[in-house]
């Protein structure tokens, strides 16, 4: 059985992930919009899709033990942006929030002796490292190309080798 500040503090990560998954989902409807960026708009689709699965998770979690998950209501993402590099940018600074965010889970977790509830989390631990480095890794390609489209060509096109992400022919609602 959780207790309640475990409660408490599971469902507030269940919002960051939904938060997150709004998020991306957003850059995914800005990124279809400009041109030539299908590798782009499939890779937010996708993160979009993962960090829905991972609120999932954690709904599952809460209610398996004994808790009640609850439904988050979500505030409205940022839906522009001023360039691909200020998605990117924006894009690591979430992963960065969540990877604090699980890091004190974790930290209530051990206080709170829930040992299922920190062995739980372990997996989160690691997808957090692992989205962190894709993040860290994706800013630094922009950063080498700056404002050049040919590089901006190469980079839409790499980064559906990430994760599996589709490819033009097989994007969202195309």
């Amino acid at each position: 059985m959780l207790s309640k500040t475990i409660q408490d503090a599971l469902n507030k990560q269940v919002k960051m992930e939904a938060e997150s998954s709004q998020a991306y989902l957003a850059m995914a409807s800005w990124a279809e919009i400009q041109p030539g960026l299908d590798g782009v708009t499939n890779f937010f689709y996708q993160q979009s899709d993962e960090e829905r699965m991972h609120m999932l998770k954690l709904i599952r979690y809460i209610n398996e033990r004994g808790g009640f998950a609850e439904v988050p209501a979500l505030e409205q993402p940022m839906i522009t942006f001023v360039s691909l590099q200020r998605v990117f940018e924006e894009f690591l600074k979430h992963e960065m929030a969540v990877s604090e965010s699980i890091n004190e889970l974790v930290g209530l977790a051990l206080h709170e002796r829930d040992f299922a509830t920190h062995n739980f989390l372990q997996w989160y631990v690691s997808e957090q490292i692992e989205e962190e480095s894709l993040a860290r890794t994706l800013n630094d390609k922009l950063e080498l190309v700056g404002d050049d489209k040919g590089g901006i060509y190469l980079f839409d096109r790499d980064i559906m080798l990430f994760r599996g992400a589709a490819s033009p022919s097989q994007s969202v609602g195309k």
